[in-house]
């Protein structure tokens, strides 16, 4: 016979099993990490007009089934809060069943979602070893797969920054923040501060046997594919574009052996003359202050009739062109 009131009510209870005990952990977690969460208030965002969002950060140490678990505990957290949210769960100590620890991010929206696992795999990076978007209810979940959690301070400071500033809302496409401008005013800007030649221009001054006290350079720094395709001057540098202001700065360790002086004239070139404004004004904050770019790059060149184009032969560097000889095959 039963000796008290306890052993009764424990005889009539079925034993619990490891899915119980697991539900109920979720549910106690889901529960604290909703409770400890901060809250973005929407109203210090007028322009874009946002409900407040819970977020938080949460670490769990890494048992059996770390997939399985953290999906319950997306679960419990989605019956639980009802506003806008996003959190971060992440297993720490030694993996039980995985090479690495997990992160899961779980939000009321996809865009929440999407962005912290943007932020996250940029703080970091070099661990992140898989991405997995979870396809199954809750909609709204991403796991990380990332070495080493929690085993310094760093990475539960960069999940909280990670979740607030995932949390606030983008700032409205169609408004240009303060002090841009567009490309198109850049570029004006910059040819304000260039005196550009025309094909014909540039042609005569490189023909003219004593244009000045120094020597005048035609650069190329269109890519490989558009000098394959389109050909090239007779004679001019071809520079990629990446390199430019180091090959020609006379305080640069890789400098170009010609780019010994501030007052040589450079005159670039592109495809259509737009990248090749950009890239002379450059030079002239250099201190390269003859430098200047061709009207229409090279397609004007090539549309004036001006002679030496021909099919381009030499790859990228800093060599100088070679025309192709008459009868020669381009293969």
């Amino acid at each position: 016979m039963p000796s008290s009131a306890a052993q009764i009510y424990s005889e009539s209870l079925p034993p619990r099993t490891l899915a119980d005990v697991r539900d109920q952990v979720s549910q106690s977690i889901a529960v604290r990490i909703v409770k400890q969460a901060e809250v973005l208030d929407g109203n210090k965002f007028p322009k874009v007009p946002i409900e407040d969002v819970k977020y938080g950060v949460l670490f769990t140490f890494s048992k059996s089934d770390d997939v399985g678990f953290l999906k319950q505990i997306a679960q419990a957290i989605k019956q639980c809060c009802f506003q806008d949210y996003l959190f971060a769960i992440a297993t720490t100590g030694d993996p039980v069943d995985s090479e690495a620890n997990f992160v899961f991010l779980h939000g009321s929206t996809e865009e929440l979602v999407q962005r912290a696992v943007l932020l996250s795999t940029a703080k970091f990076i070099g661990r992140v070893t898989g991405v997995t978007v979870v396809q199954t209810e809750p909609a709204y979940c991403s796991i990380l797969s990332v070495k080493d959690v929690g085993y310094t301070s760093y990475d539960e400071a960069a999940l909280w920054d990670v979740v607030k500033k995932s949390a606030q809302p983008p700032i409205d496409p169609l408004i240009p923040p303060p002090g841009s401008r567009s490309i198109d005013k850049i570029l004006s800007d910059v040819r304000a501060q260039l005196q550009r030649l025309k094909p014909t221009e540039a042609y005569d001054e490189l023909r003219e046997p004593a244009a000045g006290p120094a020597p005048t350079f035609l650069v190329d720094i269109r890519n490989a594919a558009q000098r394959d395709e389109e050909g090239g001057i007779n004679g001019a540098l071809v520079v990629d574009r990446n390199a430019l202001e180091w090959k020609f700065d006379p305080r640069s360790l890789s400098r170009l052996t010609i780019a010994d002086r501030y007052d040589l004239r450079i005159i670039v070139f592109c495809q259509e003359g737009d990248s090749s404004s950009l890239a002379a004004y450059s030079l002239q904050k250099l201190g390269l202050l003859n430098a200047t770019d061709i009207i229409g790059g090279f397609r004007g060149w090539r549309d004036a009739g001006l002679p030496d184009v021909f099919i381009f032969l030499v790859g990228s560097g800093s060599e100088r062109a070679k025309p192709l000889l008459s009868g020669e095959s381009v293969w």
